[in-house]
């Protein structure tokens, strides 16, 4: 006979949330003198950014895999979206830290920034792009920023509106709205959110030699385990990504949080210059790292998107003790236990490294309110390994450890309830 678990949301879990929303906003508001910015406007090979008021200047830099050119205007806040056109396939806005907007716009090719230049009134910023082939632009990127200042007299000038929060919304894009929840139609039952990692134009690691990339084997092991959790009929299933498309690291993150799950795993599969690196590993957040391989991993994985990453170190130490103290303290230890119960259910189906535990200060692990790991099932760099990954029985046996943490996971915390 089958049983089912009800899920009781108590107050006390919410409590956190609500002072984590409330230092939020706080922490990451625009000042309240800034300019908005009205427009970006992509023809040709001009780059046009308005502003309500002149801003105190502006520097920009590229990056590669993905190309992109960042733009960072100080004095700022995001404001209306823009639209892509030409080798500008898209353009995202964000808050950098209070006093800074920043605008991404993703490239189709390889162009780089041959000029820049604001209006007189400081309210207008002109970027001329110049196409080029990838040894210009990796070198275009390895010299930096560019920085563009706008007329001393309107620099010094204070703007003289008070704006509140303002959020930009992005361009409609594949893969930001919220995922099918497969399993019982019944709100009560714990959510648990699978990640496959990488994905799209992010391959994530490779075996060259096998032409094997990490993201397809996240996507057939995240949907293994999906595939496991069903048939108990005791969870609810999403992943994040259920075909080869792209994500941020926020938006992985992010929707764990906005379908409040009660528990999220993302899959990878790690790489290593010795190829006799061999095992799984589980990852829980910290913003120390706990050993220098560990500290390797968190630099290479937000990579993927580093230039969207939230990152508490970079906030005051005083507001970072206070959210984590206030939000994460017992997420983290939650997530921790977690790891400890997954090896201890996997390892006689799934071959660990011998120290299987470790800390990271992983983008993709940041939601305050969400139990998370980051499962590397194993190195595809790793002849065993890789053909463990790569073939059904040895996904088929990642997934059945899994699920079994999952369920003794839950039903510990029904118990405790």
């Amino acid at each position: 006979m089958k049983f089912g678990w009800t899920w009781a949301r108590t107050a006390r879990k919410y409590a956190p949330m609500f002072l984590f929303f409330i230092l939020a906003a706080t922490m990451f508001a625009a000042p309240a003198e800034a300019g908005t910015i009205n427009a970006v406007q992509v023809n040709g090979d001009t780059v046009t950014v308005r502003f309500d008021e002149s801003v105190s200047g502006a520097s920009a830099f590229l990056l590669d895999a993905p190309r992109r050119i960042a733009l960072d205007i100080k004095g700022a806040q995001p404001g209306a979206g823009g639209v892509a056109r030409g080798v500008v396939s898209a353009i995202r806005q964000g808050q950098f830290d209070p006093s800074t907007a920043r605008v991404v716009f993703d490239l189709s090719r390889p162009a780089i920034i041959s000029g820049g230049q604001f209006a007189a009134d400081g309210k207008t910023l002109t970027l001329s792009l110049r196409n080029a082939d990838a040894r210009d632009f990796s070198a275009a990127a390895a010299r930096g920023r560019s920085a563009f200042d706008p007329p001393a007299a309107n620099a010094a000038r204070t703007p003289s509106r008070t704006h509140g929060i303002t959020v930009a919304i992005p361009q409609p894009a594949k893969g930001v709205d919220l995922p099918r929840v497969a399993g019982p139609a019944d709100d009560s039952r714990p959510l648990v959110v699978i990640d496959a990692g990488h994905g799209g134009h992010d391959p994530g690691a490779l075996n060259k030699e096998l032409g094997t990339r990490e993201k397809d084997i996240t996507l057939a092991v995240a949907r293994a385990i999906r595939r496991e959790l069903l048939k108990s009929g005791r969870v609810r299933v999403a992943l994040t990504r259920n075909d080869d498309r792209f994500l941020v690291l926020e938006e992985r993150y992010g929707i764990a949080r906005r379908m409040k799950a009660d528990l999220f795993i993302s899959v990878h599969a790690d790489a290593a210059e010795n190829e006799d690196a061999h095992g799984a590993t589980i990852y829980t957040l910290s913003e120390v790292a706990s050993d220098r391989e560990a500290a390797r991993l968190a630099a290479r994985e937000n990579k993927s998107d580093i230039i969207n990453g939230v990152n508490l170190g970079d906030q005051s130490s005083d507001v970072s003790s206070i959210l984590i103290d206030l939000t994460q303290r017992e997420t983290m230890n939650i997530s921790s236990s977690f790891a400890k119960l997954l090896q201890r259910e996997a390892a006689p189906l799934v071959d660990f490294r011998s120290a299987y535990h470790r800390f990271a200060s992983l983008i993709v692990l940041k939601a305050p309110d969400t139990p998370s790991i980051l499962f590397e099932t194993g190195y595809i760099t790793n002849a065993d390994d890789v053909r463990f990954l790569t073939s059904p029985e040895g996904q088929s046996k990642i997934a059945q450890g899994v699920a079994r943490a999952i369920e003794i996971h839950f039903a510990r915390k029904l118990v405790q309830n």
